[in-house]
């Protein structure tokens, strides 16, 4: 295997098969790399439908090999670091790597040490996280066998993949709770790191309806840091008048909990890291997605320091941008595309009901359908529930939409 490349991807997932693919649809004669060490591929965004009891988990999980587009080699090692000013990139085989260009697109880091406790509770003491594997289909069972009390949805300060996940299985489970008539034993509570349900005012004011019907009390701005699953109980960090951090206590007697995220300690400890980003994501222009220092990288999906929402639908409107600017730039002409931070979260707010939040780096709604995205409705949940997943094994992976 030679150690020199045309093109070197870093992830292949979302972000890095639909590049790949898409660059060879271009041209298909380049020579690319994709360096990634993982032999299952994983559809994440149904893990909340599995977390609501409507989903097999393992529709979820294919294998890598069947979706490494033809003609590009697949270098199944794990990065450990980059030498941008070298062109290179060392890996945990011990091996370096060099490249002509560089495509940098990881994904995110799930940081569950951050919270004490949350990752040894995981699928036990009735404590579940939807961005876990095997934990979501533990989030069904608790949700089937609640029959009232204290149920505890957490969602941490930092930005998060899928921003809408930490609430959207709250309300799916509002909602299965008010159809078993038990809503009324239900004492429901939303521990978030946020400032506001959501950040786009259209869609808030649906989902602030939604938490009023369901009688969710929402606590924002508090920052969940410990998990005691054998006593049920969650600690937080919450300012009280004076802004003076108090440590704080919830028992439950379930809990779903999210846990920080940030850039994979490779990036946050490289050359190619935004010094100024506490969560060490890759240094890109946020509208060509080339680095700001390295000409010859470019970043997209969850890793970059781009100010936009971190979901698959941004990768999918990066992806071209990314494609277009990186052959601009490989015939000496400059990167003119332009993502205009474009982003769309689906949000349940009952089984059956999904309000479809399209927006920009402006929070303006950017509605494909015409009718009001903001009203949740039966088309939307079909979207999300049959038609997104079979796209993505049978289009977006192959560059195809």
């Amino acid at each position: 295997m030679t150690n020199h490349y045309q093109i070197l991807i870093v992830g292949g997932g979302n972000a890095g098969l639909a590049t790949a693919a898409q660059l060879l649809r271009k041209n298909s004669n380049l020579k690319i790399g994709i360096i990634d060490p993982a032999s299952k591929h994983y559809y994440q965004p149904a893990w909340t439908l599995v977390g609501a009891g409507i989903f097999d988990i393992a529709k979820t999980e294919r294998n890598q090999a069947d979706f490494i587009p033809k003609n590009t080699t697949w270098i199944k090692e794990a990065v450990t670091e980059f030498k941008p000013n070298e062109n290179a990139l060392i890996t945990n085989a011990g091996k370096q790597y060099s490249y002509d260009y560089l495509i940098v697109c990881p994904g995110i880091q799930l940081d569950w040490a951050k919270v004490k406790g949350l990752k040894e509770n995981l699928g036990t003491n009735n404590v579940s996280c939807n961005y876990d594997f095997k934990s979501a289909p533990y989030t069904w069972e608790m949700i089937k066998n609640f029959k009232g009390g204290t149920a505890v949805f957490t969602n941490p300060t930092t930005p998060i993949k899928c921003g809408g996940a930490p609430h959207k299985i709250m309300y799916l489970a509002v909602d299965y709770w008010r159809k078993q008539g038990i809503l009324d034993k239900c004492n429901v509570h939303y521990l978030s790191g946020a400032s506001v349900i959501f950040g786009v005012k259209e869609y808030a004011a649906t989902l602030t309806e939604v938490v009023k019907k369901g009688n969710i009390k929402v606590h924002f701005g508090v920052n969940v840091n410990e998990i005691d699953g054998a006593n049920k109980t969650v600690y937080y960090l919450e300012k009280n008048a004076e802004g003076v951090e108090e440590r704080k206590e919830m028992k439950f007697d379930i809990c779903h909990a999210v846990p920080p995220q940030s850039a994979p300690d490779f990036i946050k400890a490289s050359p190619l890291a935004d010094a100024a980003s506490p969560f060490g994501y890759v240094e890109v222009n946020k509208n060509t997605l080339q680095h700001t220092r390295f000409a010859n990288v470019f970043s997209l999906g969850d890793s970059t320091n781009a100010p936009c929402s971190k979901t698959g639908a941004a990768i999918r409107k990066q992806v071209p941008v990314v494609v277009a600017n990186l052959l601009a730039v490989m015939v000496s002409q400059t990167a003119t595309a332009q993502y205009d931070g474009y982003s769309a979260c689906p949000i349940p707010t009952a089984y059956g009901k999904l309000m479809l939040a399209e927006f920009d780096y402006t929070n303006t709604p950017k509605m494909t359908f015409p009718i009001n995205q903001a009203k949740p409705n039966w088309a939307m949940w079909l979207l999300k529930t049959k038609v997104l997943p079979w796209l993505y094994w049978n289009k977006i992976l192959s560059g195809k939409a």
